[in-house]
């Protein structure tokens, strides 16, 4: 519709600065932003509110037939290709299940069960586990301790350590 560059959107902006002024150049953007997507949503109505009526009265119709008496190489491709595409949609939407039979819908139900109580049991098993304390880690940290401690003191110390004697001055 208008073929505006960068050069003349710079022009555009340098002459408003200088008519409007910059207090109120914001407020003037603001409004022909408004005004531009005003027209904007009753240009996009009335396209829709032509293209419906046309839909309407069978354009649709006629123009898919006009391409099909023109391009029918086309036509056979774009056929094949909807046949193979609602093939694979159903192909690839796997097996189709049948209902259960109320035995073994049953069954299912009692495994279903079953396994929910073991789980609980494993989980209840685990956190035990994790709750209750080491002992024989903390015993032997206990008694490794208490034998450094022992060789630390001078009463456990086997080698005599020489006295000094008493200097007479």
């Amino acid at each position: 519709m208008f073929d505006l560059g960068w050069t003349e959107l710079m022009v555009i902006g340098i002459v408003a600065l200088i008519v409007v002024g910059p207090k109120d150049l914001p407020g003037m953007f603001r409004t022909v932003g408004n005004f531009v997507g005003k027209a904007k949503k009753m240009a996009r109505e009335f396209s829709k509110a032509m293209n419906d009526a046309a839909d309407d009265a069978g354009v649709g119709d006629v123009k898919r037939s006009f391409d099909a008496a023109t391009n029918p190489v086309k036509t056979a491709v774009n056929e094949v290709k909807k046949s193979t595409e609602s093939f694979t949609a159903q192909t690839m939407a796997g097996p189709k299940r049948a209902e259960m039979t109320p035995e073994r819908a049953e069954m299912a139900e009692k495994i279903s069960k079953k396994s929910a109580e073991i789980a609980e049991e494993r989980m209840a098993a685990e956190a035990a586990e994790k709750a209750a304390p080491k002992p024989a880690a903390s015993a032997s940290a206990k008694g490794a301790k208490k034998a450094k401690k022992a060789t630390d003191t001078p009463a456990s110390d086997p080698s005599p350590k020489p006295k000094k004697a008493a200097s007479k001055s």
